[in-house]
């Protein structure tokens, strides 16, 4: 009777730390925001609209009091934003049908910047992420993975981000910035049931693409993707978490993407 006892306290006090592993002290830590502003610098797609802000009332009203209240337009697909699978799958799920779940989970950032910055047409492979994980170990189950080519630091400089400053179709033709392999992106889907795919460029794709093929695969298997993401040089190779809140529109094949991870102190 006491060696029952023993073993199940054992198995009890073994329980109660696993739980404390997979918990969150989130005292300990700092949220980096990987969102860049919205403004009408903001880079869209050559054969997009871009961001308009206006002023509806700004000021003290008749009754005395200040009052603020603008008015916006946007495309779905600009800035920092958010891919629902009916973005390129005909019968995928629109934003509002995304489960809360999928826009939050562990994170990891795979940095290609060496590469990228020599080779801005660089496919990001699937050796790419053998690489990362003979340095840090397996990707987990369920991770949302962020890549880092290092083209945020030009988004202030829309020729050196994208290639190109033309609009329209031209414009369309002449980008140039790196992306997912889709054969890469497939391997990230049945070898490790990653959740989400983020970049720090204006596709998932490279922009000398022309059949989006990256896209097509992630979302006809349910994965969402982020573009355009900030400030990934910040980000830790692992150990993050990621809370992803697009826009809820109706419908959307994507969203204005407020994107967050919280790091938390070693």
């Amino acid at each position: 009777m006491k060696i029952h006892i023993i073993i199940v306290l054992a198995l009890s006090l073994a329980g109660c730390q696993n739980v404390r592993d997979r918990t969150h002290d989130w005292d300990r830590g700092a949220w980096l925001d990987l969102t860049w502003d919205y403004e009408a610098s903001t880079i869209y797609w050559p054969t997009n609209e871009t961001f308009s802000h206006d002023t509806v009332s700004y000021g003290i009203n008749e009754k005395g009091y200040f009052y603020a209240s603008f008015s916006y337009a946007a495309e779905e697909h600009g800035g920092t934003h958010f891919d629902a699978p009916l973005h390129f799958s005909e019968n995928g799920r629109s934003v509002e049908q995304i489960l809360p779940g999928e826009f939050t989970g562990k994170g990891i950032c795979v940095d290609v910047s060496k590469k990228t910055l020599v080779d801005r047409d660089y496919l990001i492979g699937t050796e790419d992420f053998m690489e990362w994980e003979h340095r840090h170990g397996r990707i987990p189950g369920q991770a949302i993975v962020l890549l880092h080519t290092g083209f945020g630091q030009y988004w202030k400089d829309p020729l050196q981000y994208t290639g190109t400053l033309k609009p329209g179709p031209e414009g369309v033709r002449e980008l140039h910035f790196p992306g997912l392999d889709p054969q890469a992106a497939l391997w990230l889907i049945n070898e490790r049931n990653i959740k989400a795919v983020g970049i720090d460029t204006p596709s998932i794709d490279p922009g000398q693409s022309e059949d989006f093929r990256t896209h097509r695969t992630l979302f006809s298997h349910n994965v969402t993707a982020y573009e355009n993401i900030a400030h990934l040089e910040l980000v830790p190779a692992k150990d993050f978490y990621v809370v992803a809140a697009p826009m809820k529109i109706k419908g959307g094949s994507g969203a204005p993407l407020r994107l967050l991870v919280w790091i938390p102190e070693d």
